[in-house]
This record gives C-alpha cells, structure tokens and sequence, in this order.
C-alpha cells in the first residue's frame, strides 16, 4: 500500500503540465502522509484536498471513533459501496514525483522510494468526494505490483501515462476499469536508510480498501 509519497512542484507549475488552473491558495507539504493535504487535479484545477476518506469505526459501547484516513483503493474494489459513487461520479489525478514503501525488518524498517525515469511527476489514478469531518478527501487506487518491487510489496499505485489520463478522468466506468494495469515500464527503485516512522501511520495499519 501506499502510505507516503512525494510532490516535490508547486501548484503553478503542475497546473501547467496537466494544463489546467491552479489554485493559488493551495497548501500541502513536499511529503505527504495519511490525513494530510496533497495536490490533487480535478474539476479543471490543481486544488489540495485532505489525503484520505473518512472512516468511522465504532468503539465497544457502539460509540463513533475517530475517523481513520482510508488512503488506498484496490482497483477490484472499486464499484463495492464504500468507492462506487466515487468511481462513477468524481475520478482525479493524483501528480507525485515518487511513492515510498517500508523495507526491511518490524521496527528497523526504511524508506524505498519508487518513480518514473526522467518524470519529476507523474499521475496517478485517484477518486475523490466531500466529506463533512474534513471537506475535500481524495485517495489513491491500488493494482498489483511491479515486478522491480516484488521483495517490498505487493500492491502500487495506478500510474496513467499521458493519453489514458482523459480516460480516467472523462470516459466511463468500463473505461476506467481497463484502465487498472500495472506499468508495464520500468520503474527507479531507490533504497535508503532513512527510517520510516516519523509524521505518518505504520505501513502495517490496514488502510487498503
């Protein structure tokens, strides 16, 4: 799953890439973890929105929990209740310039951070709604993973290239959905010792929907 990544351009300049308007009021740092505000491209605009939809999960006595952000969609989970008006209704772009993934040992585990050769950002398949706990929530849709990063994990997010983007965007539900491929191009693996805790939830925290 994905539960930290990159977007390492301003508003300005990733509203012209994906030639649309920016919203200059938009604020969101250069890593975003769950809960936070990242980039998103919908509607026409580059706009920030809180990374997440809402879940609220139910204590022992039946009394509502803090919501908890739900980060990432399966892609064979798209049209179940939770995603379904989402997917039909309110599909985004997601710009990153690299996603992360845990590696190593429970407790001793580092940042793997994961891109495209040559792409300062790239899109990324994603669906987004209103939310009463915190306004605009987008998250990101999940497919099976690259083979370049089968000792780390087994799920990605669903990059778009150039031309299937509009589809994901304009086309309908069924277009959509053939769109759920793993990249079948390369990917850059760049393996670190930074530590993975530090502003974000624990890669083992079952966000993927």
């Amino acid at each position: 799953m994905c539960n930290l990544y990159r977007m390492t351009k301003g508003t300005q300049e990733v509203a012209r890439m994906f030639a649309v308007e920016p919203d200059l009021s938009a604020n969101y740092g250069a890593e975003v973890y769950p809960g936070y505000p990242g980039l998103v491209i919908a509607e026409g605009r580059a706009r920030a929105m809180t990374w997440g939809f809402p879940l609220v999960m139910k204590g022992r006595q039946g009394q509502p929990l803090k919501p908890k952000p739900v980060t990432n969609a399966r892609e064979d989970k798209l049209t179940t209740p939770f995603w379904r008006d989402s997917f039909i209704q309110r599909r985004c772009l997601v710009p990153i310039s690299q996603w992360a993934e845990a590696e190593g040992e429970k407790g001793r585990m580092t940042r793997t951070w994961n891109g495209l050769p040559d792409h300062d950002v790239f899109a990324v398949a994603g669906l987004w709604r209103r939310s009463v706990e915190w306004g605009d929530v987008y998250t990101v849709v999940m497919v099976d993973g690259h083979p370049q990063m089968a000792e780390v994990h087994d799920r990605m997010p669903l990059i778009l290239s150039h031309a299937a983007q509009r589809y994901w965007l304009e086309g309908t539900p069924e277009d959509a959905l053939a769109l759920c491929q793993t990249w079948e191009d390369p990917i850059t693996v760049e393996q670190t010792t930074e530590r993975w805790a530090g502003g974000g939830c624990e890669p083992e925290q079952p966000m993927l929907f």
